[in-house]
Formats: C-alpha cells, sequence, structure tokens
C-alpha cells in the first residue's frame, strides 16, 4: 500500500501530518511504502533530507496525489485534486467536514474513501486517535500565552523592593479540554484563575488545578454522549451571561472556549460586559473560527474595544508546530496501525466496529449527508 502526506492548503497553518518521531510505526508496516510533499515539515524546520534519512520519498503534490492508495491530509483538496486520485483509494486527516460537505460529495463520486479525524468516538480505545483533544490541549496553552503577550502586566505575583504585584485575574469560560490546559498553564505562570462550564461534573477537575470553580445555576445541564456540553436554550444562555458579566469585569484575562460540534459557536460575552472590564484588559476568543464567543471578535486580528483587546487568532495549536505536528502524526498513525491488514495490505473497513463507523464518512462512492447537516 502506497501512502502519501501532503501539506496544508492553509499556508497559515505551520503543521505537519508526519512528524520523523513518529514514523517507526507507519514503515514496519510490512508492505507500505511512504512519501510526502516537498517542504512537508518546513513550518516545523525540519528539512526533506531528514525525512528522507527515514526511508521516506520526497515527490511533487501531484504525484503524492495521484499515486496514493492512502492519502494523508492537513485539511481539504481541491476538486481537480480530487481528479487526480485512483478510484478506491482513501484520504485521511482533518477534513473540516462540516464546511467542506461539497468535497465529500466530489470523494464519493470519484469512488474515495475518507476518514475523518474529527469524527474519532470519544471512547476509551480511541484516546490515542483524537485528533480534537490533541490539538485543543495546546491551544489551551498558547490561548494564555498569546493572553500574556497583549496583557499590560506580569501574571504572578512579584514581592519587589517596591512593593508587591498582584497576581493577574485569569477567567476560563468552557473546562473541555482546551480549557483545562488554559487553567493548567495560567496557574504554572502564577494568575489567580476562576473558570466556568455548564457540565457541574468538571468543578472537581478545576480545583484539582488549583482555580476557583464559578458556580452559575442553570438548571438542567449536562453533557453528550461523546462527553461535549450540551446546548443550551436561549434562557440558560441569557442567564449565564449575566452572571458570567460580573465575573468577567473584575478579571484581567477572559478566555472562551466553548464550542459546539457542527454548530456555531455561542455568544457567551457581549459589548455590554466588554464595556465594564478595566481598560487593558485581555479577552481571548478560542471558539472565533466556529463564530465566536465574544461579540466583535474577529478571525485571526486583534480587535481594541473600549481599551479591551479581544484576540481572535485561529488554528493555536499552529504556533507550537512541532508538538501539534508530533501529537498529529501519532493520531493519524495510530488510526492506520489500527487497521491496517497485514496481509492484505490494505485497510480493514469493518463497520461493525465503533471507530470504523464513526469515522469513515464515505466508502466505495457512498456518503451518508445526514451526518453532516
Amino acid at each position: 500500500m502506497k501512502i502519501a502526506a501532503i501539506k496544508s492548503n492553509d499556508l497559515s497553518d505551520s503543521r505537519s501530518t508526519l512528524h520523523p518521531e513518529t514514523l517507526d510505526k507507519l514503515t514496519a508496516l510490512e508492505g507500505v511504502s511512504v512519501s510526502f510533499e516537498m517542504d512537508l515539515c518546513q513550518g516545523m524546520s525540519i528539512n526533506d533530507q531528514d525525512l528522507r534519512d527515514l526511508g521516506l520519498e520526497c515527490l511533487s503534490r501531484e504525484d503524492c496525489i495521484k499515486n496514493a492508495d492512502l492519502l494523508i491530509v492537513q485539511s481539504g483538496i481541491t476538486e481537480d485534486e480530487i481528479n487526480l486520485m485512483k478510484p478506491g483509494s482513501t484520504v485521511i486527516g482533518m477534513i473540516s467536514p462540516f464546511t467542506n460537505k461539497d468535497m465529500l460529495v466530489k470523494l464519493a463520486s470519484a469512488n474515495v474513501n475518507v476518514v475523518s479525524m474529527e469524527f474519532i468516538p470519544r471512547i476509551t480505545r480511541a484516546q490515542k486517535m483524537d485528533v480534537l483533544s490533541s490539538q485543543a490541549n495546546l491551544a489551551g496553552y498558547v490561548a494564555v500565552i498569546e493572553a500574556a503577550k497583549h496583557l499590560k502586566m506580569a501574571l504572578p505575583m512579584m514581592m519587589t523592593a517596591a512593593g508587591t504585584l498582584k497576581p493577574a485575574k485569569v477567567f476560563v469560560i468552557g473546562v473541555g479540554v482546551a480549557g483545562l490546559q488554559a487553567i493548567a498553564t495560567a496557574k504554572r505562570l502564577g494568575a489567580r484563575v476562576e473558570a466556568f462550564d455548564t457540565r457541574d461534573v468538571v468543578e472537581e477537575q478545576v480545583k484539582s488545578l488549583g482555580a476557583k470553580f464559578v458556580k452559575i445555576d442553570l438548571g438542567d445541564t449536562g453533557e453528550t454522549d461523546q462527553g461535549y456540553a450540551k446546548e443550551l436554550t436561549q434562557e440558560q444562555i441569557q442567564k449565564q451571561k449575566d452572571l458570567q458579566s460580573k465575573v468577567c469585569e473584575r478579571s484581567d484575562v477572559v478566555i472562551t472556549t466553548a464550542q459546539l460540534f457542527g454548530k456555531p459557536a455561542p455568544k457567551l460575552v457581549d459589548t455590554a460586559t466588554i464595556h465594564k472590564m478595566k481598560p487593558g484588559s485581555v479577552i481571548v476568543d478560542m471558539a472565533v473560527e466556529s463564530g465566536g464567543n465574544v461579540e466583535g471578535s474577529k478571525v485571526d486580528e486583534c480587535v481594541e474595544i473600549n481599551g479591551v483587546m479581544v484576540i481572535g487568532q485561529s488554528n493555536l495549536s499552529s504556533q507550537v508546530a512541532s508538538h501539534a505536528s508530533f501529537a498529529l502524526s501519532n493520531n493519524i498513525i495510530n488510526w492506520i496501525t489500527e487497521f491496517y491488514d497485514a496481509e492484505k495490505h490494505e485497510l480493514n473497513f469493518d463497520f461493525e466496529d465503533e471507530i470504523i463507523s464513526s469515522s469513515v464518512l464515505v466508502h466505495n462512492g457512498k456518503f451518508d449527508s445526514t451526518r453532516i447537516p
């Protein structure tokens, strides 16, 4: 089986789908050859020769696409590239299925199978393949670093001869993977941290990191069977905004992480709240790519609103490209090694397996469009 990896169509994305430190599991597979697009790892300062030394072949993007039985992608591919692919081949990677539905239809028409790593189920066995968690973890770290860069004060308390500098107050909204890492990073840097989530079950996790859990009684909330927060009613969202506003008012940094899988992000911080915050405060909207949690935030821009800096940086994990690529590469390779049939030298699409049935969106020319509204 010929496996090839190509770069992202997004030139701002520095990540790679293959990392040299993860390749031994892939190259050890019997009957497998691996090639890559020229400059695949340039974003993390790794040259092509380093990959060649590990037994990989460097090809043009076109040759990678047309020769591959399994094509590893960082994002979607174009219609012209789809036309180059072999019928019966497979695309695997982070394909942003909710914004690339037309691409999925065209891949189905070309009889190209599609594995969306975003649809890996949140079960214990699949944790090693969970790209959303691995990338969100790093994004949570970067969000705090970005906030610290723009904040006009230091995060930790400092005892100096000139007096005591009070620690910055950080408020994290949403305690998923990204939120937990943001809490942990802010605490390591010495900030005073508060956090809120609609799921009361995460209170213990917040406290274990040394932060304070902000309790807001929203009535019946909870989480989905995949571990995501359930969508709130408009009344619950308004109540959450009103009570959160008081915490934002006393905070120096607010980091919002609330996202709904496949749906626009809920608006949680409005302009009225921003106007209550101290000038020089910072808000990082980690959900800006899916509509944003913060009123007025813009993708890949820093907007000043009444003296408050609102950061809408997309693809935060790309700013730590080496670690992000290491995690992403491991996630994808773990999927491949799990379902590679060493005797037949092909992938085993066993739809009785929960991971296969969840992550494979297109198979044998069939695309179940009901899964991508």
